[in-house]
């Protein structure tokens, strides 16, 4: 009577820029007899943590760890998605790095709240380390939350996230 005896071995490594890798090997193999069933795991299993481990040395491409945070993706018709209809560039110093909704929320909580564009900066860059445009997207957000607790806005789901900003027209979200 054959036995089959099926190993598996994988090995899934972190990388900067939340990114991973992963390798895997799986043998099948058949065996004549019982007597050795231990020995014989134990033979591939470390034949296979060898291999695995050789091979995932070569890691290939690593993102920076800003990868996929400095520029939105381009469009069918070769504009980038930072480049909104309302003449900010994305080449010049009018530039953001988070969405265009997002920069568009600041702008107006600032104007509605007539909020002083320094003092705004001054939280950025004591809160995220840099200015306001050039906070990502993740940044962004929690600056305008920060922004709506402090000056306005105060619906919140039962959750405790907030559904929409509750301005004075009550319009608007930064999701």
């Amino acid at each position: 009577m054959a036995i089959k005896l099926i190993a598996n071995y994988s090995k899934r490594l972190g990388l900067p820029g939340y990114s991973s890798h992963q390798f895997s090997v799986s043998v099948e193999t058949e065996l004549v007899a019982t007597d050795d069933i231990p020995g014989e795991a134990e033979r591939i299993y470390h034949l296979l943590q060898t291999n695995v481990d050789e091979q995932i040395h070569q890691t290939g491409f690593v993102p920076p760890a800003d990868y996929g945070m400095d520029d939105a993706p381009t469009h069918k018709n070769g504009t980038s998605g930072n480049h909104s209809s309302n003449g900010h560039s994305p080449h010049g110093s009018d530039r953001w790095k988070c969405s265009d909704k997002q920069r568009d929320l600041i702008l107006k909580l600032v104007d509605e709240h007539s909020l002083d564009r320094n003092e705004v900066e001054h939280l950025a860059c004591q809160r995220f380390g840099h200015g306001v445009r050039q906070l990502n997207k993740m940044e962004a957000s929690g600056l305008i939350d920060e922004l709506i607790d402090t000056h306005g806005g105060n619906q919140r789901r039962a959750n405790g996230r907030r559904s929409a900003y509750a301005g004075t027209n009550g319009k608007g979200g930064h999701s």
